[in-house]
């Protein structure tokens, strides 16, 4: 009896925290060089490493949602042990996913009458939905409810922050999110993309840097900007094969944390080849709790 929680590959959690946590994880698929891998945290399929190798290469990594059947199996094997489930789904801003699964569990709903079936759309990504789900899983170890714990969390991810930047200008073009003169413009000018995700779940350009160290600073000084202060909660930081850079942020963190009080573990995350295919090699990002976030 009592409920599982699910979520996405996505999440670019460690497999330590995967463990700890006890949640189960549905992996999204990649494609590159013609060949179709799933996006495990364990790297069972591909080492990340090689993956960013292969993008710096000029390889061109594509994704696909979670589908109807795919969700409809995976939740299946739970259903039938008489467990309930809380789903939370990659932010539907930035994917299909979420919608796939409310059109999954209406059929599980008529098929498993007597069993508890919601899904919530995070409005995050990456380790900010592994900041979620982290929540989401204290709250039922501590014995929170199913529906409680849904409603406190449809409040907590609004608060979940996210920042981002990028180093691969030639990823953001491919993906349609820069055009090619300003690629050419932003390269020949070394400037860095910092980037957000709003309140609607969507990725947003925020401003430009000159140069990795000013946009590394700059995530790291708007993490810090409205954050929760009485509240004690992991800081997520990820990052996409560029672990020095990421432990520098950390560094920065910690200083700027002991200064203003706060209370935060700082956990260092890979960003996984799902997130990673969009994003580009050395990509860098910084995950924390403060106030909702804004359009």
């Amino acid at each position: 009896m009592g409920y599982v929680i699910i979520s996405d590959s996505t999440c670019d959690l460690t497999p330590e925290l995967v463990g700890e946590l006890k949640v189960k994880f549905m992996p999204f698929t990649f494609r590159i060089k013609g060949k179709e891998y799933s996006n495990y945290f364990d790297e069972r399929e591909m080492k990340l490493k090689k993956f960013y190798e292969m993008l710096k290469e000029g390889e061109v990594a594509t994704t696909s949602q979670l589908n109807v059947v795919f969700i409809q199996h995976y939740f299946r094997k739970y259903l039938k042990k008489k467990q309930d489930i809380l789903y939370i789904s990659f932010s539907s801003g930035l994917s299909g996913t979420f919608n796939s699964a409310r059109l999954a569990i209406d059929d599980l709903k008529l098929e498993f009458p007597e069993r508890t079936i919601e899904v919530m759309d995070s409005l995050c990504a990456s380790a900010g939905q592994g900041l979620l789900v982290y929540q989401d899983a204290m709250n039922r170890n501590a014995g929170m409810s199913l529906r409680d714990n849904l409603s406190y969390c449809e409040t907590y991810k609004k608060r979940i922050r996210h920042w981002f930047t990028v180093d691969d200008i030639d990823t953001l073009k491919r993906g349609g999110r820069l055009s090619a003169s300003k690629a050419l413009i932003a390269k020949v000018l070394n400037i860095k993309p910092v980037l957000n995700v709003d309140d609607g779940g969507h990725l947003q350009a925020v401003s430009k840097k000159a140069g990795r160290k000013s946009a590394i600073r700059q995530i790291v000084n708007n993490s810090i900007e409205n954050i929760e202060i009485e509240e004690e909660f992991p800081t997520f930081i990820s990052h996409a094969n560029c672990l020095d850079e990421a432990m520098h942020a950390k560094e920065l963190m910690e200083k700027l944390y002991e200064e203003k009080g706060v209370k935060s573990k700082i956990i260092i995350t890979n960003i996984g080849p799902v997130i990673g295919a969009h994003a580009g090699p050395g990509t860098l990002a910084i995950f924390t709790i403060g106030d909702e976030r804004e359009v």
